[in-house]
């Protein structure tokens, strides 16, 4: 298995898998169509959307997907900008076989390598603290709703400068 970027021609099967990662009863689940929007929204970073593919590197099978999205800690003073991860997914029939901890590793690397200063999640605090993921109240970030407040987490990378406010994720957040 290797981790790259998303092409345009995998973004049917990344849908496929983020779709059987979280369906339940068959419905069509929030995250697939949050995916959708957020490809057509101004915070899509393509840089940010990578796959786990499963064999050759290019027609191999997708097994697994993550993406993070523009955001920002608005403050009083400034806006900073951020990311936002998620969705983030695993075909069922894969997981448990270290290909979420693989897109983790690697999208953070990515985020640290082009200067990002933080990322941004909601989820679990002891799955996501092996990866250096804090509540976001330690850093003076307020979740985007106050009930997150005990899974909303950020992981501060190199570029980090303490920048107190509120995160906002990209705009198809907003619709959930």
């Amino acid at each position: 298995m290797i981790v790259r970027r998303e092409l345009p021609a995998d973004q049917a099967a990344v849908r496929a898998v983020i779709a059987a990662a979280f369906t339940r009863d068959g419905i069509d689940p929030i995250e697939a169509r949050l995916l959708d929007d957020l490809r057509a929204d101004s915070g899509w970073l393509p840089q940010f959307s990578l796959v786990a593919v499963d064999g050759d590197e290019i027609d191999g099978e997708i097994v697994g997907h993550v993406v993070c999205t523009r955001g920002r800690v608005v403050g009083d003073a400034a806006e900073t900008p951020a990311l936002g991860l998620g969705p983030i997914g695993v075909r069922p029939d894969r997981q448990g076989q270290g290909i979420g901890l693989a897109l983790m590793h690697a999208v953070l690397g990515a985020a640290e390598a082009l200067d990002e200063p933080l990322v941004a999640l909601l989820g679990s605090p002891a799955f996501y603290g092996r990866f250096g993921f804090r509540r976001s109240t330690d850093f003076e970030i307020t979740p985007p709703e106050p009930d997150w407040a005990e899974y909303f987490q950020i992981r501060p990378l190199t570029a980090y400068a303490p920048a107190p406010g509120v995160f906002r994720y990209a705009a198809p957040f907003e619709g959930l």
